[in-house]
């Protein structure tokens, strides 16, 4: 880990689309560098929200941080441009993994790699590596992304986003709409990368289970609020997590346990 702090820092974020809507309250969390961080939480819950703060994607859909700060590197991202924040390491893939259809996978793969402004070498070199991680890409470079199917354009999302040799991949519900076992396939990857290429991630879920199994560290959203965090460890074993994620089923209620019934009340 490095000794310099977080290599992303979200500190008391609160996101407002439209100027009405709130869908950040009070949002707190770190990513430590060489990490996997896992966002948890039903859909509407803030996950997508937090990592397009995190990546400076807000404007995009007329949504603002309002308040509190995002730091990536020390540095606000606010000042920074998505562009140049994926020239200093910072991607996001995106929810529904969003491939150009009609462009080969390896166009899509070298797309990667024009915001980082790489020489027609480097791209090259670059793109044989994602196709060392993903050889089935290799096998298709030459068909339309449109064709590929789900999982496959899940590996090709992730194999762009690779190109340019990110510090922080921002990774988006990369399970929605996948069989179990391409699930499994693609998070073992993460966790592939994670271990041999030192790629720090935040990972924003749906599948708890998917999750927690490679996560370091969870947060817990619920209505833009962090209602849960701590090792990947401990929220497996909580009850309300086994039961609402899980489907484990115990007694008692059957929702998430509030700081103030833990140890201290929401902002």
């Amino acid at each position: 880990m490095s000794n310099a702090g977080p290599l992303l820092a979200l500190d008391d974020v609160e996101v407002v689309y439209d100027g009405i809507v709130i869908a950040l309250r009070g949002v707190s969390l770190e990513v430590p560098e060489r990490s996997i961080v896992a966002l948890l939480g039903a859909n509407g819950a803030g996950k997508t929200t937090t990592l397009k703060a995190a990546s400076g994607l807000l404007a995009a859909e007329r949504g603002e941080v309002r308040r509190g700060r995002v730091a990536y590197r020390g540095r606000p991202v606010g000042a920074r441009t998505p562009v140049g924040l994926v020239r200093e390491g910072l991607v996001q893939v995106l929810e529904g993994r969003h491939c150009f259809p009609h462009l080969s996978v390896e166009e899509n793969i070298a797309t990667g790699g024009f915001a980082r402004g790489l020489s027609r070498i480097a791209l090259a070199e670059a793109i044989e590596r994602v196709y060392a991680r993903f050889p089935r890409l290799r096998e298709r470079r030459r068909i339309a992304a449109g064709h590929l199917s789900g999982g496959e354009q899940q590996m090709l999302a992730i194999g762009r986003a690779l190109v340019g040799g990110p510090s922080l991949v921002l990774l988006d519900e990369p399970s929605m709409g996948l069989a179990p076992k391409v699930v499994e396939e693609i998070f073992a990857l993460v966790r592939q990368l994670h271990e041999d290429d030192s790629v720090t991630f935040l990972l924003a879920e749906q599948n708890a289970a998917a999750a927690l199994a490679v996560a370091d560290t969870v947060y817990v959203l619920e209505g833009g609020r962090v209602v849960l965090h701590g090792s990947a460890t401990e929220i497996r074993r909580r009850d309300d997590v086994q039961e609402l994620y899980l489907g484990v089923r115990t007694e008692g209620r059957a929702r998430f346990r509030t700081r103030s019934e833990d140890t201290a009340p929401l902002p």
